[in-house]
């Protein structure tokens, strides 16, 4: 029996410049994210090229601040 999984996804890379901008953070912190995996990173010909999703992904992980009453 063979299993189809779909298409693979496409993956919207951006370069980390762009990547800055789009997190609201430095550069320190974004390598900081990449080693610990919490943002997702490639190379491509000697450039960092950031998963855009992983960002998104990594906002959304963020602890929300409760109002106090």
């Amino acid at each position: 029996m063979t299993t189809t999984d779909g298409p693979p996804q496409k993956r919207t890379l951006i370069p980390l410049k762009k990547a800055l901008e789009r997190g609201g953070f430095g550069r320190t912190k974004a390598y900081e994210l990449i080693k610990k995996g919490k943002i997702i990173a490639y190379k491509m010909e000697g450039q960092t090229m950031v998963d855009a999703a992983s960002i998104e992904a990594y906002h959304m992980s963020l602890p929300r601040i409760e109002p106090s009453g």
